[in-house]
């Protein structure tokens, strides 16, 4: 069963970074390993629903980004380290929130919750003003 463990998490100032990791093992449901699944980082602030952050295809040649986030969040992944990671530079106090990593069904960048398989248990982003 496939296993997604997120880290990398924390308290900054408004205007800093924090680089967030997904280390994933197993496989999925269907027995696609990491290596040819997309990946997704999503984020849920207080009292709102869960968003689509960026989403990476299978071998990192074709991303995604929600409009939020575009030019100062960048979605990169390391098969060989079963690793995807979210580097978040200028962060603004709204960003503030969960952050999760989730495993796709398929290959291709998505965006709807529905085509994600497998999800981690989520690493808290607070950035301060």
């Amino acid at each position: 069963q496939a296993q997604l463990v997120e880290s990398g998490g924390g308290l900054v100032q408004a205007g800093d970074s924090l680089r967030l990791s997904c280390v994933a093992s197993g496989r999925t449901f269907s027995g696609r390993p990491f290596s040819v699944s997309a990946m997704g980082w999503f984020r849920q602030a207080p009292g709102k629903e869960r968003v689509v952050v960026a989403s990476i295809n299978w071998n990192g040649g074709d991303t995604y980004y929600a409009d939020s986030v575009k030019g100062r969040f960048t979605i990169s992944r390391d098969n060989a380290k079963n690793t995807v990671y979210l580097q978040m530079n200028s962060l603004k106090p709204e960003d503030t929130a969960i952050y999760y990593c989730a495993q796709a069904r398929g290959v291709v960048i998505t965006i709807p919750e529905r085509d994600y398989s497998y999800w981690g248990q989520g690493t808290q982003v607070t950035v301060s003003s």
